[in-house]
């Protein structure tokens, strides 16, 4: 990025000792917002909270797919009006997180339907009494919670669509793909999902990986699971169907298993911005991408928190054990549940002091990393080969992204 040489107060002033400057200035800031909101007023109407999950606001995704790795008129595409013209790589990762943030708003919209709140911010479902009181004996604000994490995950997919289309560059739809079944249980909308929460496999590692003090993925280092069950069969984190809701063990070891795929999927957002930070290039592009990442950070934690809530439990009709993680043999800095700051640990270098970090954030292969994550999830079983081939493709487009470059 190039340097700005801006001080701390320019921050948050406008003022100058030139009025003439200062008029022009504004004019044009003016005149940029006027053509900016010209730009993208045909898609206001698809880009509410309220008809985000309904409504289509760019070209078709096998289209999109098909011509994505040649396509590079969008992204070269400069605006004289604005801070300048995005590369073709600040666009690809754009649109691979665009996408990320789809998937997200997908899945959370599930959760939001049983166990959140319903209403003109986050419509559609109507709730599962029995499900949303098993959820909330790991917080008793949890429906809150889930509704707001819904909520900004909506409001991240609209907004870099909206910019990428303000720029003349190539939206994200993957309204094609939302093709999986919903949960049969009541109050869950019966619409086609992009995601799959009935079969997880849920990787809890996060959980020992932020309490370690001499590790680091991106080091190479592994870290055990925090509920080795989770990670080694597939389990729903909702109930598939009303007779999930009995006995009471299995209903709350459905909800224990999404409180801890909540903050598997809030720690992959976390890492994911960082990591593709490192590959942007322009000023506003860098901007948005260190905005929203630092939300999915909050998210994170919150989650992380409410995890550790999960009441120690045998599913009788499965086997899957969550265990006492205060107790032995567990317990300790590795499982305690009160610990959820991040430990500092190493980073760049086994020489430096330990210190505390988001981790991981190696930019080398992290879109492609994520894909890979939520796949190994189970979030995407019964999709169909057309959705792994154009998710590959962004994934690698935004991996092939080089900070400083005008292509790959």
């Amino acid at each position: 990025m190039k340097s700005t040489n801006r001080s701390t107060a320019s921050l948050f002033t406008t003022s100058t000792s030139n009025p003439n400057v200062k008029e022009a200035a504004i004019n044009k800031a003016e005149t940029q917002d006027k053509n900016v909101e010209e730009r993208v007023k045909p898609l206001k109407s698809f880009l509410s909270r309220r008809s985000f999950l309904g409504k289509s606001i760019a070209v078709g995704a096998g289209t999109m797919g098909a011509g994505l790795l040649a396509n590079t008129l969008a992204a070269q595409v400069s605006d004289p009006d604005s801070r300048g013209g995005l590369t073709r790589g600040d666009a690809d990762i754009l649109r691979f997180l665009a996408a990320a943030e789809l998937i997200e708003a997908d899945l959370w919209q599930q959760y939001n339907e049983l166990a959140g709140i319903q209403d003109s911010e986050v419509p559609g479902g109507t709730g599962n009494p029995a499900y949303t009181n098993a959820v909330k004996v790991l917080d008793g604000d949890m429906d809150q919670y889930i509704h707001d994490n819904t909520d900004d995950e909506i409001t991240h997919a609209a907004f870099l669509n909206a910019y990428l289309a303000s720029k003349g560059a190539e939206p994200v739809n993957l309204d094609q793909f939302r093709t999986l079944p919903s949960s049969q249980a009541t109050g869950a909308q019966q619409i086609g999902r992009l995601t799959n929460l009935m079969q997880l496999t849920v990787d809890t590692s996060w959980w020992t990986r932020y309490r370690s003090d001499n590790k680091n993925p991106d080091f190479g280092d592994t870290f055990p699971q925090a509920i080795a069950g989770l990670a080694a069969g597939q389990f729903p984190a909702i109930p598939r169907n009303d007779g999930d809701l009995t006995p009471p063990d299995h209903l709350q070891a459905i909800a224990n298993t999404a409180g801890f795929h909540f903050g598997f999927i809030e720690q992959g957002g976390t890492s994911l911005y960082p990591s593709l930070a490192q590959r942007v290039t322009h000023d506003e592009a860098l901007r948005i991408v260190l905005s929203i990442g630092p939300t999915e950070a909050m998210h994170f934690q919150t989650w992380h928190d409410k995890a550790g809530n999960a009441p120690p439990l045998t599913d009788p009709t499965n086997g899957l054990v969550f265990p006492d993680l205060n107790s032995p043999p567990f317990g300790g800095e590795e499982f305690q549940t009160n610990l959820i700051m991040p430990e500092p640990t190493i980073f760049l270098n086994r020489a430096f002091p330990i210190v505390s970090i988001v981790r991981p954030t190696e930019t080398d292969g992290a879109a492609m990393g994520a894909v890979n994550a939520l796949t190994a999830d189970g979030l995407f079983i019964g999709q169909s080969q057309a959705f792994f081939t154009l998710l590959n493709q962004l994934a690698q487009a935004a991996d092939h992204a080089r900070h400083g470059g005008r292509g790959r």
